[in-house]
């Protein structure tokens, strides 16, 4: 392992301060980049752990009918939990994930990753902590799902996709439905209300003039 290489990694996770010199040595541990194309399907079993020192993966469930809902993402200083569950529990990835941006990826061998895990504190220490954070957004999202009105779901979406100086969002109707986890059919008809509300403004590939105001007024009817 290059010099250069550790420093970026310590860089990105503190948790790997205090890993031995001769630890850094083992010939099968790297820095990668990789592209847009990776993906890793549900089912595999990994041969090592994969920490994220720039870009962003998406982790995602797919249905039986072929259906995706995006659970989370893993961006620069994150790894993806689940994938260290399966490791841990020598069992295969429940997730699928992608590469949505070309990204750097520090990666462990299995074997390195858990006699790691088991010497240095601060590396369990860290896992722990992205368990606990992983798992809130996964509740809030089952939440959502379970609960929330489909009109509240998009509301939400369109709010947190959208910066508060902009009115504008590039996205289609099938990745909005990829995210949400339902059908494209179902998006369109919804976005269809909004617009004839005068909340928004439907176009080819982007969605324009959007009322902020109007839509946290959709989420409130829902909130108790």
């Amino acid at each position: 392992m290059l010099p250069e290489h550790i420093r970026r990694i310590i860089e990105r996770f503190r948790c790997f301060e205090s890993v031995e010199p001769e630890d850094w040595q083992h010939p099968d541990i790297a820095v990668i980049r990789v592209p847009m194309s990776l993906a890793i399907r549900q089912g595999g079993l990994l041969e090592h752990a994969i920490f994220t020192l720039d870009g962003s993966i998406r982790v995602y469930k797919v249905s039986e009918t072929g259906r995706e809902i995006t659970l989370y993402r893993v961006r620069g200083g994150e790894c993806c939990v689940l994938m260290m569950a399966s490791i841990m529990g020598e069992m295969e990835y429940e997730a699928s994930a992608s590469v949505e941006t070309p990204s750097e990826l520090f990666i462990l061998p299995i074997d390195v990753y858990k006699q790691w895990v088991e010497k240095y504190k601060p590396l369990r220490q860290y896992i722990y902590r992205m368990f606990t954070q992983r798992m809130s957004i996964v509740t809030t999202l089952i939440d959502d799902v379970a609960f929330k009105p489909m009109e509240y779901r998009i509301a939400d979406f369109l709010l947190q996709k959208t910066p508060e100086a902009s009115t504008t969002l590039r996205i289609t109707h099938d990745e909005i439905a990829v995210e949400l986890g339902t059908a494209r059919e179902v998006i369109s008809r919804k976005l269809k209300e909004f617009e004839k509300e005068g909340w928004l403004v439907l176009g080819r590939g982007r969605i324009q003039d959007i009322q902020r105001a109007a839509l946290e007024q959709v989420k409130s009817r829902y909130v108790t």
